[in-house]
């Protein structure tokens, strides 16, 4: 039995449901959507972004790798060689531990070697200031 003055369309719900479900979803869905680390190769060593440091650019190192990245879930790209940057030292941190890479000194990008397993105390000390 309908109540006065209430209308229901079940077409349009279902609609709408399907609508909001496709917005969220993406395109093809599954875990091959996500973004890639930003990863650097230096001298036989990884390094991965590190935010919100603050750090001073030294002097330029050489050249560096950004791997290519298969964030789309598609073709295998471990054959690419990648893209070339340049690695610039960071005054008061070994490059061992940490380098910044960019196309020149006025735009650069932090990263550190291992991040995951805990960040050096001479990284730490960039992040949370003297």
């Amino acid at each position: 039995m309908r109540r006065p003055g209430r209308i229901t369309r079940p077409p349009l719900v279902a609609a709408l449901l399907m609508l909001a479900v496709a917005c969220t979803s993406g395109s093809g869905g599954g875990e091959g959507e996500a973004s890639c680390a930003y990863l650097v190769r230096y001298q036989d060593r990884t390094y991965q972004g590190v935010a919100g440091v603050r750090f001073t650019v030294g002097e330029e190192l050489g050249p560096a790798t950004l791997p290519p990245c298969d964030d789309t879930g598609g073709r295998d790209e471990a054959g690419q060689a990648g893209e070339t940057t340049t690695a610039y030292r960071v005054d008061g941190v070994s490059s061992e531990v940490a380098v910044a890479v960019g196309d020149g000194p006025d735009d650069t990008t932090f990263v550190a070697a291992h991040p995951d397993e805990g960040l050096p105390p001479e990284v730490r000390k960039l992040i949370d200031g003297p």
